[in-house]
């Protein structure tokens, strides 16, 4: 790996802005931040990842970077999402990283480790569960109402107003700050933003059953679920096992919200610590 600071990476023409923090030398751990937040939702656990050696790589993801907002669906596709990630990884050195990943981020790291086991030396998820779990889940328990959301994102223009609206919403905002990170809120409240966050959902019927989907993990895995999450049942969390063929570990966090790394950093680091050190 390069001890260069990495602020920014391109791909295909588009340019991702990137947190590079920690000790340069360090092993290198990569952020996939989730929807609808920023690399900043990883500021309240990185800094204990640093503390314990690790150069931490929390990029903007695609649609995130203002320089990477391509036009159009198909455009965020889960292959086009995993490799950006292998993009990074590239111009960091090369070489295997830990990869942590929150809500989509979690699911990019999925199919990252399913595609490219060669560049990933341990694999955590946090909220989400492995892609074949979450779809066996959606037709086998109430996964399929908690995922109502998953369905009304791929209407035109109207999730962009009604998420302009919630983020500009005193009680909406109120309720979030608890968990999420209030820039990224306001991140909602700018029209250039909105669209290409919910093209990620937009993207989903371009995914399809495939090698980066369906593969069973073979890298040292860590998935870390909470009970009061409103989006994502229990139902997956216990079927992801089924889809890992290497050392695994679960753990429920109880009494926490979908917002993981800011609700309940120390636990997370607790349980991420010992698991990047394997």
């Amino acid at each position: 790996m390069t001890s260069g600071r990495i602020v920014s990476f391109a791909r295909d023409g588009l340019v991702f802005d990137v947190v590079d923090e920690g000790p340069a030398d360090g092993e290198v751990v990569v952020l996939l931040h989730g929807f609808p937040q920023t690399s900043g939702s990883w500021r309240i656990l990185a800094p204990h990842l640093h503390a314990a050696g690790y150069r931490t790589l929390a990029p903007d993801q695609r649609g995130y970077s203002p320089r990477a907002r391509p036009r159009g669906r198909f455009a965020y596709r889960i292959s086009a999402l995993v490799e950006d990630v292998v993009a990074l990884i590239e111009a960091a050195g090369g070489g295997r990283v830990h990869v942590v990943g929150h809500d989509w981020g979690a699911a990019v790291a999925w199919s990252l480790a399913a595609a490219r086991p060669d560049l990933v030396a341990t694999v955590t998820a946090l909220s989400v569960p492995h892609p074949i779990a979450f779809v066996r889940a959606l037709f086998t328990s109430r996964q399929f109402f908690l995922s109502w959301y998953m369905f009304f994102f791929q209407l035109p223009w109207l999730p962009e107003r009604v998420l302009r609206g919630l983020a500009a919403s005193e009680a909406v905002r109120s309720r979030l700050a608890k968990g999420m990170n209030l820039r990224d809120v306001d991140h909602l409240r700018d029209p250039a933003n909105t669209t290409p966050a919910v093209n990620w959902y937009r993207g989903m019927p371009f995914n399809g059953p495939s090698r980066l989907t369906r593969s069973t993990i073979t890298v040292p895995t860590l998935y870390i679920h909470s009970d009061r999450d409103p989006a994502l049942g229990a139902k997956a969390a216990a079927l992801t096992r089924r889809h890992v063929a290497a050392p695994y570990a679960f753990h429920t966090l109880e009494g926490v919200n979908h917002w993981i790394p800011e609700e309940a950093a120390p636990q997370v680091a607790a349980l991420l610590l010992p698991h990047l050190a394997r």
